[in-house]
């Protein structure tokens, strides 16, 4: 790619970026776009496949070590990226924006954009949810950018690494949840 057609990305990527975190601003997203942020944290997650696992029945338990299956993956595929751009935070590099939470570390990709939209990609093919709870992982990676530490482009990398992971963790479905029975009978 041509370095002005890069350069022609991230300038549209700094622009939408401000009109989420600047121009959206007020008081009601200002509360609750910091605690939305938490939906996309690794630790919710778990708590939710715990969750599925303990009161699921048999399906619960599958869907669970399907959605760990992927949210491990996709956690580390990110983090590689993450240390292979090692783009920095909007904070780091932009004046005049709205920081509600500081974070240390990279932009790309949004690991909270990748955790919410691998789960949320699981447990909606599963259960049925998928277009509901893709639109809640939206609102995840919206909210990553509305409190500065995200950019746009990080959110949809985010999103496409979440799912792409879920994707491939859900065709490899058999063979992973042999992996979980074969656990099982050990345990046992």
């Amino acid at each position: 790619m041509s370095e002005s057609f890069i350069q022609t990305l991230n300038n549209i990527d700094i622009l939408m970026f401000y009109i989420i975190n600047v121009k959206m601003q007020n008081s009601v997203f200002n509360v609750i776009m910091p605690i939305i942020t938490y939906a996309g944290t690794l630790i919710f997650w778990i708590i939710i496949c715990i969750i599925l696992f303990i009161f699921g029945g048999e399906k619960g338990k599958n869907v669970a070590f399907l959605c760990l299956t992927a949210l491990i993956i996709s956690f580390f595929i990110s983090e590689i990226l993450k240390l292979t751009f090692a783009r920095p935070r909007p904070p780091g590099v932009l004046e005049g924006i709205n920081i509600l939470v500081n974070m240390g570390g990279y932009s790309f990709p949004s690991g909270h954009s990748v955790t919410s939209f691998t789960g949320c990609t699981v447990i909606g093919k599963k259960y049925g949810y998928l277009y509901p709870l893709l639109i809640a992982a939206c609102i995840v990676g919206f909210s990553r950018i509305y409190i500065g530490v995200h950019y746009p482009f990080d959110v949809v990398m985010g999103a496409i690494v979440g799912i792409l992971c879920a994707l491939a963790v859900l065709r490899l479905e058999d063979h992973i949840l042999n992996i979980k029975n074969k656990i099982e009978h050990i345990m046992v």
